[in-house]
Formats: structure tokens, C-alpha cells, sequence
């Protein structure tokens, strides 16, 4: 994605985001992630330990640069989870 003015580009668009979190969930490896990280996982916690960790990664590949990028990357979670179900 490329920002007008600021000269930085991403490192993939947002269509190439989605592709990152469709491929975690069709490969499983999003799941293994949430099974092996399940141990850090507290009893009553509501967020996943797996999507905790995917999300600045998926950040970082759309080009973020700081923790509050990661809302757009959430949002790209959640798209493709409400479309897959």
C-alpha cells in the first residue's frame, strides 16, 4: 500500500494481506499456533494466544510501522473469518 506524500510503500496491499490470513487458515498453521501457544492461554481469557501473535506479523508485511497499525490487520482477520464462516 502506498501512502501519498510519504514516499514508503508496504509490503503487500491489503488484497495481499487477506491472502496472508486465508493461507494460515487453510494450511492449519494458524490453528498448530493456537494449539502450541494454548499453554500461555489463561483459563477465562478471550483472545486467542495464535491471533495475538499473527496480527502484528500481518501488520508488519502491510507495512505498519507502530502497535496501532495493528487495527487494520485485525480488521482484515475479521473479514476474512465473518466470509469463511
Amino acid at each position: 500500500m502506498r501512502t501519498i506524500g510519504s514516499g514508503r510503500a508496504g509490503g503487500v496491499c491489503q488484497a495481499g494481506g487477506l491472502l496472508l490470513v486465508e493461507t494460515l487458515r487453510v494450511s492449519g498453521l494458524g490453528r498448530e499456533q493456537s494449539q502450541a501457544l494454548s499453554g500461555w492461554r489463561r483459563p477465562r481469557a478471550t483472545h486467542d494466544p495464535g491471533k495475538i501473535v499473527t496480527d502484528p506479523v500481518v501488520t508488519l508485511a502491510l507495512g505498519g510501522d507502530c502497535l496501532a497499525d495493528v487495527a487494520g490487520a485485525a480488521a482484515v482477520t475479521r473479514v476474512v473469518r465473518a466470509s469463511s464462516s
